[in-house]
């Protein structure tokens, strides 16, 4: 029995999440959502060890939060380094940096999209909830949604831009191989 599978597996899964969290909040921070929403507060909670002490390093680029960026790449750099060692594979290190910076766009691109498929479930089943997650949902797929809008206005009251957001990225995470 080999428990190298269950090691990458648990290193995978934690960084995946963590990247995750760190993703949410960035997105968080540019879609200007509502910062004392209990989601953005757990967020915020568990992201600020890492990234307080990263942004007294990297400044931030205009609007961007550099020090996420940054943070979030080596993060997924160290886990494909030691999944890299733990599998007995011999990639080069500027391979594991191009997959790391590939991984990260299709995290961004994967919670765009499940992000925009729980927009839509929650307008057809929730639409009149006050749970804190709905008004983040809206804030965090506004930006993303917004050019579908001025593409496809709604038919017959139904709204379709989500469809074809939904298109739009599916293809994208084609494009990069997912």
């Amino acid at each position: 029995m080999n428990p190298t599978g269950a090691f990458i597996f648990l290193i995978s899964t934690t960084t995946d999440l963590y990247v995750s969290a760190i993703l949410l909040r960035l997105l968080l921070q540019w879609a200007r959502a509502d910062f004392y929403n209990p989601l953005s507060q757990f967020l915020i909670k568990i992201t600020n060890p890492v990234l307080v002490p990263a942004r007294r390093i990297i400044p931030s680029i205009g609007k961007l939060d550099t020090a996420s960026v940054v943070i979030m790449l080596l993060l997924e750099l160290v886990q494909l380094v030691i999944i890299n060692q733990l599998s007995g594979t011999s990639y080069d290190l500027l391979f594991l940096m191009l997959f790391a910076v590939q991984k990260l766009v299709i995290t961004l691109l994967l919670t765009y999209f499940v992000l925009i498929i729980a927009r839509v479930i929650v307008s057809w089943v929730a639409s009149q909830s006050r749970h804190p997650l709905i008004p983040l949902l809206h804030q965090l797929t506004e930006p993303v949604l917004r050019p579908f809008y001025k593409l496809v206005p709604p038919l017959g009251g139904i709204d379709l831009s989500p469809l074809f957001a939904l298109i739009a990225l599916r293809f994208l995470l084609l494009l990069l191989g997912w």
